[in-house]
């Protein structure tokens, strides 16, 4: 009975410290959202630094329309720009993951690996030529010349995804597709694509998410006229007086698209990582 007691004991000592480490890091997580939100509610004598972690004095929204007026226009311009990007290179990152883990031929190991090594290439480095081959193919600037960087830079990324996850496709099945007369299309459709909806998942919020956020590419390849959200958020940031609770409101403002992304999906990209998306 003693021993029993001890151990319903310590069961209990380490499932409350487990649960206190797991408050405390939920906290550490949530404080800078805690600062972002109290923040975009203060005046502007009110949102000091000093009082980062004070509520608001009087709660204030003229920080909330002054945001969104600065960034409304950039939102639409950013959801033309993901959406097509996200859905492009997640397609034909599972044409390339299809053939190159179904349909290998002499050299594909190498091709996949000089595919990988996009992943690995700082942007930063690639940046003025990338400028100057943009330039030369006669693509505008703002949305179109973004959604080409983006889907050729997300290629990497989601070959590597879709070709994990499509090796735990039986091989049976691609072959029983080809004794059925079925060719590399039909095969990809019938059999492939049915089956590739935890992929995409996972594919489409990775893509979605870094092409949202991004700042590098949009700095380049566009202005305040033309440019995504991130763009336009800078502005709120940038000049010699910060207004601090426009800055935070708009920074709000920027981060629930990718919020409502993982609230709808996150689970099923839970489970698509957990079904061998990104196993190796």
């Amino acid at each position: 009975m003693k021993s029993d007691s001890k151990r319903n004991t310590k069961r209990r000592i380490n499932r409350t410290l487990k649960y206190a480490l797991l408050l405390f890091f939920v906290v550490m997580v949530m404080l800078p959202a805690y600062v972002l939100f109290i923040t975009s509610f203060k005046g502007t004598a009110d949102a000091d630094p000093s009082r980062a972690w004070y509520l608001p004095q009087v709660w204030e929204t003229g920080g909330w329309v002054k945001a969104w007026t600065t960034l409304a226009p950039s939102l639409g311009r950013t959801v033309m720009l993901v959406v097509p990007s996200a859905l492009v290179s997640a397609f034909l990152g599972s044409i390339n993951g299809y053939v190159l883990s179904k349909w290998k031929f002499p050299g594909s190991n190498i091709v996949f690996t000089l595919i990988l090594f996009g992943m690995f290439i700082p942007y930063q480095a690639v940046m003025i030529p990338l400028t100057q081959l943009v330039s030369d193919l006669g693509v505008p600037q703002g949305v179109p010349s973004l959604m080409l960087l983006h889907i050729v830079y997300g290629l990497p990324i989601c070959t590597l995804i879709f070709r994990n996850y499509y090796t735990s496709i039986p091989d049976e099945l691609i072959e029983a597709a080809r004794m059925d007369g079925a060719g590399i299309l039909r095969t990809y459709g019938s059999v492939i694509l049915p089956v590739s909806a935890p992929g995409f998942v996972v594919v489409l919020i990775w893509q979605f998410t870094s092409a949202w956020n991004d700042y590098l590419f949009a700095a380049f390849f566009s202005s305040g006229r033309n440019g995504p959200v991130t763009i336009a958020l800078s502005f709120l940031a940038g000049g010699q007086l910060t207004d601090y609770a426009a800055s935070m409101a708009g920074a709000l403002i920027a981060s629930v698209p990718t919020l409502i992304v993982y609230i709808l999906l996150g689970k099923y990209f839970v489970g698509g990582l957990m079904s061998g998306s990104v196993k190796g």
